[in-house]
């Protein structure tokens, strides 16, 4: 049973869709198992950068079945944008299957995200406004609409109306909008019932029945363990869960069937949103490492801010995932810094702390407490194996995954898919 789970062990953006590209050419199915078009993966094949925010990684891998499992959540318009786009470029996009369980993220979802997180001014959580979390919201209250209703017009309007009825009221009564009618939503949403149509399927069975003919799966989470909304930064977090566990709710498999959890993490940290980040700069030193890295995010296009790589939550994300591996990416990034530092701990109310702390306060009061590894000047994009890197480098490497806790079987040295020094192999 060669299930792996790939998730992002920082804030996300570490880099995942490289990750599950490596790995595309050699599974059968890649499985995105939560969020949605909040998250976004940068994959270079060759000199083609593709830009996807819904779609699994594994859609660029000839081969390979790519899956949206029952908990993401779907913007058809988004899907089939990007399906579109993809089709346009000449990549085949007819393997996707689609779990009928998976929820549809609607015209009213996205306008209460939007309208919400302004009404917050300075509280604002730094959302997408793409009506993500609104949707999740709407699936714990059991007023939300799954890809499977769009096939039955009778029960899709009786839960539209459930869903209005109260949201209709705020939008009207507290934020001064439009009431939002019925039959408008229930029309387009009707509309992508036949363009679904030829995805949808029961991904349940199908990955548990491709796990027993020893199929190769690989769950592919979206944003990263900081953003989970049971362990991450609360409340500055996404609304739905991207660590392991996440994997085996969001796409029906059990846990005794996970083989590999693999930790994407990139060699500095960064964050895109409102929220704590110790390590954060504010100097010439994080503008470097925005501008070297392109440090934009793929899905919200807003600049990400930047800081040294926090060796706490890397602690952190190995712990609460059960981690196996570690792929660390960017590290050419920090190629021409005389000197890296690297957060080892933390300083709260003058004492020291080597462990995430649980309360928030503390957390966002934490200050890093630096140690500084030599670097290296020499260019690494073109090294293929650990021993090709220089020195410094190398050291820099292992002082990393001694600090982690858990094994780094894979190093990004430049974007392309070929730049990538595998150590140990995931399968």
């Amino acid at each position: 049973m060669p299930a792996l789970v790939l998730l992002g062990a920082q804030w996300g953006d570490e880099g995942k869709g490289k990750a599950t590209d490596l790995l595309g050419g050699s599974v059968d199915y890649v499985v995105r198992y939560q969020g949605g078009n909040n998250a976004g993966h940068t994959v270079v094949v060759g000199d083609q950068k593709y830009a996807l925010h819904l779609l699994p990684s594994g859609i660029l891998s000839p081969g390979c079945t790519p899956v949206i499992g029952n908990g993401v959540v779907v913007d058809p318009s988004v899907l089939f944008s990007e399906l579109s786009g993809l089709n346009e470029r000449g990549v085949d996009t007819s393997k996707l299957l689609i779990s009928g369980n998976a929820h549809i993220i609607t015209p009213y979802n996205v306008t209460v995200d939007k309208v919400t997180e302004r009404f917050l001014g300075k509280r604002k959580i730094g959302t997408t406004g793409r009506g993500i979390g609104p949707t999740y919201a709407d699936k714990i209250n059991r007023v939300g609409i799954r890809v499977q209703d769009l096939y039955d017009e009778s029960i899709l309007t009786q839960k539209v109306e459930a869903a209005l009825d109260a949201k209709n009221q705020m939008l009207t009564k507290l934020y001064n909008r439009r009431a939002i009618a019925v039959e408008q939503v229930v029309e387009e949403l009707l509309g992508y019932a036949e363009k679904l149509r030829p995805y949808v399927a029961d991904t349940v069975l199908l990955l548990n029945q491709a796990l027993d003919d020893d199929k190769v799966v690989l769950f592919e989470g979206g944003q990263g363990t900081l953003l989970d909304i049971d362990h991450g930064t609360y409340p500055f977090v996404t609304s739905s869960n991207p660590t392991a566990g996440g994997a085996c709710t969001g796409a029906g498999v059990g846990p005794t069937k996970i083989s590999r959890v693999i930790g994407i993490l990139k060699a500095y940290t960064t964050r895109v949103g409102a929220g704590p980040f110790p390590t954060e700069l504010f100097d010439e030193d994080g503008e470097a490492l925005r501008r070297i890295g392109g440090e934009r995010g793929v899905t919200t296009g807003r600049d990400r801010r930047c800081g040294w790589f926090d060796a706490v939550i890397a602690r952190y994300a190995t712990r609460v995932n059960g981690l196996t591996d570690f792929f660390l990416t960017k590290l050419d990034v920090l190629t021409g810094w005389e000197e890296i530092p690297v957060c080892v701990a933390y300083e709260i109310d003058g004492k020291r702390v080597e462990e995430l702390p649980y309360s928030q306060s503390d957390f966002h009061h934490a200050t890093p407490v630096y140690e500084t590894l030599p670097g290296w000047s020499e260019d690494i994009t073109k090294a293929k194996s650990f021993s090709d890197l220089p020195k410094n480098a190398r050291n820099y490497v292992k002082a990393l995954e001694e600090m982690s806790g858990a094994p780094i079987s894979a190093i990004g040295v430049g974007p392309g898919r070929d730049e990538t020094i595998e150590i140990n192999s995931f399968l």
